[in-house]
Parts: structure tokens; C-alpha cells; sequence
């Protein structure tokens, strides 16, 4: 779980009875949101391997696609994102050793890949790329000559020498009837079909063909044929059982509908990915069931210290939920940077809980967070998205979101979807002591969904308003106790997907740096409630008389705050909503602002640049 870079690539392969080129294209299209550098495919021709690749996203690996070459029933593909060795035709997946003999996709970071690489060119092997993958692949067909063993042998001695994180797929002309796979530190999936299998770096590349999967765990290496597969650990040879489980979730869930943009479709989405979050769990009673963790209630409640762990978005969420837990326990809780945490010589013991957040249940360095925290026998608690994920695995209890499948890389609908259970745990954990007040909150969550359908119907409102700043550079985000992490969080969406520098303050610290940066051209955001009103009036007259341009998302409404404004969003009739219920309704105008702001610049909102999904190694 070690490394130095991002690397978020997509992989599929198939073996079957049907022709793989069309199924792995079609897969490569699902994962284009976890990469989109490079692309490429290889498959089995007559027991010889054919590979073609390009620079640039899935349409031009497509478009240079000979249909007369990719024929064969056996195939692998990649779509990348970069790490080592930058953006080109040659570093682009799948690479090939030197005799054409193996073709192998990589996601992960190879750290040993210099010292491999030294061993392989002291014994006349030559290189043609840049990457981590192509020594690895290299060294597996370097063994098979030297040490006579069988493909999937080769593979599982070339792993054990091996340090890093991978989910590999590799083929082997000698042997055209399998595929290798194997796992450590990053996602794979497996989908079982009639005579026909399939393996993926996500569940939406597959999901198409086939409701049946299992996933593999660290470690694991799987054989797997047109009709059957073994697995095996490569540190011994005890074969290895997996329930197969079935996806529930639809084809129609990940695809765009009638929305120009992934992000949009769920943003729209959002009302039934929080009703989905607290469907079944807030009971007739009004009481709150949540049986991922209610075994391991006594330890939640009397834990001596609370961390709560997440990456980007997650981490802003976290924010929220901390605020809640402190204010429902009574109890310090402290929020941590996953990167951070994990080397960080955090006071953290056996009677620690550790809640560990991630959209994904992929994320690195959360997954190295909890592996931190058992290891000094501290209780985990994971709160994703994901079923089957790595955080959903390895940590002890935990409460599944249930907000489908998010496809647009700035996360929208999980965001709201894991205030929304941050929420519902902070009840479950305090409805014992303090009922009256639990039960209310309840009541109100259960009516967010159908705010958000009104608030949405504010988005040609904010359309128009986003037209008059396309132009600007900057932006400051400001909102005070539950409204300052939403303002993080819609000052890291504009970042994301505008390339607008945007940063996010708690409203009070504006005078203690930010208001240097306030001039004509400044647009400030501020996220107002009935939480110290006239303390924020008073912060919005301070940017006003320095001519900075006003934007307001508003609970509340005031000749007063009316005057102040250049442009007010107002949320009608939440007033008396409770506060930890308000960041689930304010984030939604702050997310169309960046969403109109990044599609009238022209820039890709569902595949902003440098980004991905999942980031999946350190």
C-alpha cells in the first residue's frame, strides 16, 4: 500500500465465446472516469497476441482499432492515468515482453520496478517504455524462460519478488485458453457468465454482461478459463473459496438518461440517493436501526478517543460528521487526513474507534488508516459506498451508503449521501440518551428529499448567476460551525472540475488573512443560516465595502442581507431545520455554481484533468 504517485487506470478482461474486443471496449468506456491518458487492448489471434494502443481516451483507441485484427474470444484492456512515464503511445497499456509471448495491464505502482529493471538489462533485455509495467511484465517472461515453471506459476513467483501495489491481468501465448489475474492494494473484480468470465477493475465495466461477482483480496492470484478459475494465494498453494455475490443495482443507474453530464444526472440524483441512504433505517417509531454496527454499539459509545479518517470530499463530510458526534457525545472527536494520520503518531490505542470514509472503499492511504488502527487493536468502522470494497472488508463494522453508482469524478451524490449517514449514526448512537431530540431530527431528515427536489428547481437561477463569473480567477468560500466544511466542499468542486482557484475559510478568519485578496474582481460565496446571522451580516459587509462581488446561498431572508447581496440564493422554508440537517441543502446550489461555471468555460466536468475517481495507491 506503499508508493509515491496517483495511479488510477481501468482494467477488463474477458474469455469467452463471444468476440472480446467489443465487450472490452464497451467495459473501457465505463472506466474512462478512473483514467483517460492512453488506451489499449490486446487479444489472442491464433495463439499469437495482438495489441493495439493509442494516447488519448477510449473513441481514438476505437477509432484506430483494425476490425479486421481483434477477432479472438480472449482479451485484456486498459485506459490509463499516468504515473510513471508520461502520457504517450509507447507507455501506454497493454505492454508486452520482448518475444511477444505476454501481454499484461497494470494498475498500481511497482516501487522495486529500478532494481528490476537493472537485473533485466544486465541479462540483455531492452526496454522499449518508461513504465513500471513494462519491467514487470518483462520479468515474468524473463522467469518463464529461465525457470521452466507453467504461466501461472511464472506469474505467482514473479509477484512474490515484487514490491508494491498492482491488479494485473496477464495473457500468455503459450497457454491461450486463460487469463492471470492477481491483486494487492488495488481493486479487482471478477463476473462469472455462462462459458464465459469476465475480470475488472470496477463492477460498471461489467455490469452490462453479468449480475455475479466476487471480488479478489490482497494477496490473491486467480486462474480463470472460459468455464472455470482457480485461486490461490501467492504465498501458498491452498486453494482459496469466494462467494459469489449478485449486484443489485441497474445498467440505467450508470448511464447519463436525458443529462449532458454524469455529474449533473447526480446531482439530480440526489434526492433518492439520501432517501436510499435512510430507507429501512429510520423506523416507523422514528427510532434508527442500523445493523452494520448496532453489535458493536458499547464499544462505539465508550470509546476513549474517535478519529475519523477520509481523502478530499470524504474528509469535508467527516468535518460535518465530527461536529455531530461532539455535539450528540459530548465526546472530542478528531478528523484526520488519511495521508496524514497514517504516519502521524497519532495517540491512538485499543479502546480507540477509528471511522474510516470513502466513496470508493478503494482509497489507499484510508485503507492504510484502518490497517493502522487494528494493528494496535483499535475498533474500525467503515462508511463507503461500495459493497464488497477493501474498507468494507477489512474494517470490523460498518454502515453502507447505498447512493448508486457515481460516475462523475467530483463527487457529488456521495457527498450528501455520507452527511446524510454520518447523521443517522450520530442518532443511533444517542437516541438512548437524549430521545425527544433524536426523534426530530429524524422526522426532518426524512423530509430532505424533498427540499432538494425544490431547491433544483433554483438551477436556471443559478445558471444565470454563473454566467456573470466564467471570467474570474478567484473565489473565496465562507460559512461558519456546520456551514464551514460546505464551504470547503464548494470551493474544492469549483477547483475541480473550472480550474478556478477557490478556497474555503471558516467566515470570522476572513479578517485574519483572506481579506487582502478581496477587490472588484473577487467574487466571495457565503453560506448563511440562522447560525449567528448578524455575525455573518457583518462579515458580508466587510467584503462589500472593499468591492468585493457577493453571492449568498441563504436559509434566511432580509431586506438587510437582500441590500448587501449581488446575488442571493435563497432556500425557502427550512429555517426551523435543525443544523445538522442544513449542509445536506445548502451544498446543492454551490454544486450547480461550479457545475454551470465549468461547462460554460468548456471544460470536461466529468473527467476534469489530472483527476480520477478512485485513487487507489498512495
Amino acid at each position: 500500500m506503499n508508493g509515491n504517485k496517483l495511479d488510477m487506470c481501468g482494467i477488463i478482461g474477458y474469455i469467452g465465446n463471444k468476440k472480446s474486443k467489443d465487450i472490452i471496449v464497451d467495459g473501457l468506456k465505463r472506466l474512462e472516469y478512473r483514467g483517460y491518458d492512453s488506451a489499449g487492448i490486446s487479444t489472442f489471434e491464433s495463439n499469437s497476441i495482438s495489441t493495439t494502443k493509442c494516447k488519448g481516451k477510449i473513441v481514438d483507441l476505437e477509432n484506430k482499432i483494425d476490425e479486421g485484427k481483434h477477432l479472438g474470444k480472449i482479451g485484456i484492456g486498459h485506459t490509463r492515468w499516468a504515473t510513471h512515464g508520461e502520457p504517450n503511445l509507447i507507455n501506454a497499456h497493454p505492454h508486452n515482453d520482448s518475444l511477444n509471448k505476454f501481454s499484461l495491464i497494470h494498475n498500481g505502482i511497482i516501487e522495486n520496478h529500478s532494481s528490476l529493471r537493472i537485473f533485466l538489462e544486465e541479462k540483455g533485455v531492452q526496454f522499449s517504455s518508461d513504465t513500471d509495467t513494462e519491467v514487470l511484465v518483462q520479468f515474468i517472461s524473463y522467469l518463464y524462460q529461465s525457470e521452466n515453471l507453467s504461466f501461472f506459476e511464472t506469474v505467482k513467483l514473479a509477484l512474490k519478488e515484487v514490491i508494491g501495489t498492482y491488479g494485473i491481468l496477464v495473457m500468455c501465448s503459450d497457454e491461450p485458453d486463460r487469463i492471470i489475474a492477481a491483486r494487492q492494494g488495488s481493486p479487482l473484480t471478477i463476473g462469472i457468465g455462462k462459458n464465459e468470465n469476465y475480470l475488472a477493475s470496477d463492477i460498471s465495466a461489467i455490469i452490462n454482461f453479468t449480475r455475479n461477482i466476487f471480488f479478489l483480496d490482497d494477496g490473491e492470484i486467480v486462474e480463470i478459463t472460459s468455464n472455470d478459475y482457480k485461486i490461490k494465494h501467492i504465498d501458498h498453494d491452498n486453494e482459496i473459496n469466494k462467494e459469489i455475490k449478485k449486484i443489485e443495482y441497474s445498467l440505467e443507474q450508470i448511464e447519463k438518461g436525458d443529462f449532458n453530464h454524469f455529474m449533473l444526472k447526480e446531482i439530480h440524483y440526489q434526492p433518492d440517493a439520501i432517501y436510499d441512504s435512510f430507507r429501512g433505517r429510520i423506523l416507523n417509531d422514528g427510532r434508527i436501526k442500523l445493523g452494520g454496527i448496532e453489535d458493536y454499539y458499547d464499544k462505539i459509545i465508550n470509546s476513549s478517543n474517535i478519529y475519523i479518517t477520509a481523502c478530499g470530499t470524504s474528509w469535508h463530510a467527516a468535518q460535518i460528521g465530527s461536529y455531530i458526534f461532539e455535539e450528540l457525545m459530548s465526546k472530542p472527536v478528531k478528523v484526520e487526513y488519511a495521508s496524514e494520520f497514517r504516519y502521524r503518531n497519532t495517540p491512538i490505542d485499543k479502546n480507540s474507534l477509528l471511522i474510516a470514509i470513502s466513496q470508493s472503499g478503494e482509497t489507499a492511504d484510508t485503507l492504510a488508516a484502518i490497517e493502522k488502527a487494528k494493528n494496535v487493536g483499535a475498533l474500525t468502522l467503515g462508511i463507503v459506498n461500495v459493497v464488497g470494497s477493501s474498507i468494507a472488508r477489512e474494517t470490523a463494522c460498518g454502515i453502507y451508503m447505498h447512493a448508486g453508482h457515481e460516475i462523475g469524478v467530483a463527487s457529488t451524490k456521495a457527498f450528501t449521501s455520507q452527511v446524510s449517514v454520518l447523521i443517522l449514526m450520530g442518532l443511533f448512537i444517542a437516541q438512548n440518551k437524549n430521545k425527544k431530540k433524536c426523534l426530530q431530527i429524524a422526522s426532518q431528515l426524512k423530509k430532505v428529499p424533498q427540499i432538494i427536489k425544490r431547491i433544483l428547481t433554483l438551477d436556471d437561477e443559478i445558471y444565470k448567476i454563473s454566467k456573470k463569473f466564467v471570467q474570474v480567477n478567484n473565489f473565496l468560500y465562507l460559512g461558519r460551525g456546520y456551514q464551514f466544511p460546505v464551504a470547503l466542499e464548494g470551493a474544492l468542486k469549483l477547483k475541480e472540475i473550472s480550474y478556478i482557484h477557490a478556497e474555503g475559510y471558516p467566515a470570522a478568519e476572513m479578517k485574519h488573512g483572506p481579506i487582502a485578496l478581496i477587490d472588484n474582481n473577487m467574487p466571495v460565496v457565503f453560506i448563511v443560516t440562522k447560525n449567528r446571522f448578524n455575525k455573518v451580516l457583518s462579515n458580508i459587509q466587510e467584503v462589500k465595502s472593499r468591492g468585493g462581488k457577493i453571492i449568498c446561498i441563504s436559509t434566511i431572508l432580509s431586506k438587510e442581507l437582500d441590500n448587501l447581496c449581488d446575488h442571493l440564493v435563497f432556500i425557502k422554508d427550512v429555517e426551523d431545520m435543525h443544523t445538522f440537517i442544513l449542509p445536506l441543502l445548502t451544498t446543492i446550489p454551490l454544486q450547480l455554481l461550479a457545475y454551470h461555471i465549468a461547462v460554460l468555460k468548456g471544460c470536461n466536468v466529468d473527467q476534469p484533468r489530472n483527476l480520477a475517481k478512485s485513487v487507489t495507491v498512495e
